[in-house]
């Protein structure tokens, strides 16, 4: 997924009406005019949103006979996943390497009975 397709993706969830509208879409589909009926606004207004959306593959229209259901695209959201991962992982090796390093430092030092840590704390407390 292209930094620019990211960049639209979270641009479009960063407004929390359509965070709302997409958290209502993957209950199931709905027409504009059913998306648009808890908020205080126009359906031209909805409507918008659901453009930003579209534009961002977060959602897709189709034709019903005479209605035109909004659909919610999930494949979006398994590359935003995918890429979310990514520095998830590389977060978690970060902070398993620095538990490895406090763990160390909470060993008992060569010729000594208490662990680096404690020997620390009693030289700052003198």
């Amino acid at each position: 997924m292209p930094q620019d397709r990211l960049t639209l993706v979270f641009s479009a969830l960063a407004d929390p009406t359509r965070r709302d509208i997409v958290a209502r879409l993957a209950v199931g589909d709905a027409t504009v005019n059913q998306l648009a009926a808890p908020y205080d606004v126009t359906v031209q207004a909805v409507s918008k949103q659901i453009k930003v959306l579209e534009d961002a593959g977060l959602v897709s229209r189709s034709r019903d006979a005479q209605r035109r259901p909004v659909h919610l695209e999930a494949g979006v959201f398994d590359l935003m996943t995918k890429w979310i991962e990514r520095y998830r992982q590389a977060a978690e090796e970060r902070f398993t390497r620095l538990d490895a390093v406090l763990d160390q430092l909470d060993r008992p030092q060569p010729g000594s009975a208490e662990p680096a840590a404690a020997q620390r704390e009693q030289g700052a407390a003198s």
